[in-house]
């Protein structure tokens, strides 16, 4: 392994640790639900996810099971459109 190499790969280590240097924008993740997989989204702040649950009340398990994950990584509020 060459010098630059291992460099990139400590500064990758350090970025990884220092959390406040990422936020989300957008993703979209496959959720393994335990009857069915889900597709969840985040855009700009928002959740959507394809479940019965958040068609109804805009959230459901798998949009706080994300939140718990990525706590401190997502804008603490929605941007309005």
């Amino acid at each position: 392994m060459d010098s630059g190499m291992i460099g990139k790969i400590e500064k990758a280590k350090r970025y990884a640790e220092e959390r406040d240097r990422v936020e989300f924008g957008a993703f979209t993740v496959t959720f393994d639900g335990a009857n069915n997989p889900h597709t969840v989204q985040f855009n700009s702040g928002k959740w959507q996810c394809d479940c019965s649950y958040f068609q109804t009340r805009g959230w459901c398990s798998h949009t706080r099971a994300l939140e718990i994950i990525l706590e401190g990584m997502l804008p603490e509020t929605p941007v309005e459109d």
